[in-house]
């Protein structure tokens, strides 16, 4: 039909109608298509639940600023083409675990500002083409082990404005090509969980990673203070803790922070209530022991500083007062030489008598 009439308005008109049908993706309701980039906006609606019907050959999707809740596991099932979501600024509490589980091109995930707390370990071993994770503003207290294997793509990731007290090194090792960091506003405990945390950040800052300020909020001590510039000597004590771990089970390390209550269960028992109660004091116990011991060892080294100064001091003191003396002396030998006979003089007279003759 549109063959036959091209000539014609009507044939024209035809034409770029079936032009359009071919390029534009069938569009959600109130939302936003563009066709070139293939970007589907559909924030700021107001909607509890995601477009059933968005197109699957949508690349960008955006859902910010919206009233999402709870989101089935199948939502995004059909947009395996997706690289760019975000679903900043709803009210995402929890995420099921296969929910990005099709979505093998994603690249960049925006969650900030949500009320996420827990992250399934295998929410995103299904997008290894991931670059860029924004998990700001949430809820979240700890990450699981294993949550960033298989990131490698990964170059940026927020943590800024979490319930976080502690990293473990391991999580945040397999991110080899991680970039940027961003881990503040965060009620960091400064000790020995921490510790090897540390250690990863001074190596990520050495190959060139970008890393915003990390505060200590604990102990009182270190309060407002950088992680990086709190010196290693600090941590000497963690050693301490780790021989005592090895040497009886009365100190449990690492594993020992607020959020691990649950070996309180088990009441009935005699056994397992003396392990939490004994290793969870004891750390929170060392930690001022330990700043003590360090402002104390500072204080030591400028006393005896103190004393060696004043020590050079007396001694130059003394030093002058012995020269001062002894010219003093030379001075007075000079006088009472011409009493005791001076052998110039008799020398020069002499002289004198022999010039006369």
């Amino acid at each position: 039909g549109c063959s036959a009439g091209r000539h014609f308005p009507g044939g024209i008109a035809c034409w770029i109608s079936l032009y359009a049908a071919e390029t534009l993706p069938t569009c959600p309701f109130s939302c936003k298509c563009d066709s070139r980039s293939l970007e589907v906006d559909c924030s700021g609606l107001g909607l509890s639940s995601v477009p059933p019907d968005v197109p699957a050959a949508t690349r960008t999707l955006l859902l910010l600023n919206n009233k999402l809740n709870v989101l089935p596991s199948w939502v995004f099932s059909n947009l395996s083409s997706l690289q760019r979501l975000d679903l900043s600024n709803n009210f995402l509490d929890q995420l099921p675990q296969a929910i990005f589980g099709d979505l093998a091109n994603l690249t960049e995930l925006q969650l900030r500002n949500n009320s996420i707390r827990t992250l399934d370990r295998d929410l995103l071993q299904h997008a290894p083409l991931l670059r860029h994770l924004d998990l700001s503003i949430n809820g979240l207290a700890q990450l699981p082990p294993g949550f960033f294997d298989g990131l490698l793509a990964l170059r940026s990731l927020s943590l800024r404005s979490n319930r976080l007290q502690n990293l473990d090194r391991v999580t945040f090792e397999p991110l080899v090509s991680l970039q940027l960091l961003q881990v503040g506003d965060n009620p960091w405990e400064c000790d020995c969980n921490l510790r090897d945390f540390k250690h990863w950040m001074e190596w990520f800052s050495y190959r060139g990673g970008r890393l915003d300020q990390l505060a200590c909020t604990m102990p009182k001590e270190l309060r407002g203070k950088d992680m990086r510039m709190v010196p290693m000597e600090m941590f000497n004590y963690c050693s301490q803790l780790e021989e005592s771990s090895s040497a009886g089970l009365e100190v449990s390390g690492p594993p020992c922070t607020k959020a691990s209550l649950e070996p309180v269960k088990p009441k009935p028992g005699a056994e397992p209530e003396p392990e939490p109660s004994t290793a969870c004091p004891q750390k929170q116990r060392y930690r001022p022991v330990s700043v003590r011991r360090a402002i104390g060892t500072v204080i030591i080294a400028g006393v005896v500083c103190g004393i060696v100064c004043i020590m050079m001091v007396v001694a130059a003191a003394y030093g002058c007062i012995y020269a001062s003396l002894m010219a003093k002396y030379h001075r007075e030998l000079k006088k009472r030489q011409p009493l005791m006979g001076d052998p110039e003089g008799e020398h020069e007279e002499q002289k004198q008598i022999s010039s006369v003759a």
